[in-house]
């Protein structure tokens, strides 16, 4: 069974997504704090479970859709580290080079 250890950077990012949806819809914002929650948990059974994003397919990182975010996540050893999670709307080749 794998360990899935969340950075301080996707944690942060999940933070304002959260917040940004519940100034709206509060209980969206809850709902899908659930379905992230639940899904990163599956990842202690099945690290494997996620893809490969087509933009950084020459890294070792995977990762899981819960519309409408994208969770990314690299594995070492027995532990699955959530990197970075971001609005599917978002471009990620921008925000790598911003980043």
């Amino acid at each position: 069974m794998a360990k899935v250890i969340w950075t301080e950077s996707a944690l942060s990012e999940l933070n304002f997504i959260v917040q940004y949806i519940s100034l709206d819809k509060p209980s969206a914002a809850n709902k899908l704090i659930k379905k992230i929650l639940s899904a990163t948990k599956q990842l202690e059974l099945f690290p494997e479970l996620g893809r490969t994003p087509s933009e950084i397919s020459h890294l070792n990182y995977l990762e899981i859709i819960v519309n409408p975010c994208r969770i990314f996540y690299r594995i070492d050893d027995n532990k699955v580290y959530i990197v970075y999670i971001m609005r599917g709307k978002q471009d990620l080749k921008k925000y790598l080079l911003n980043g």
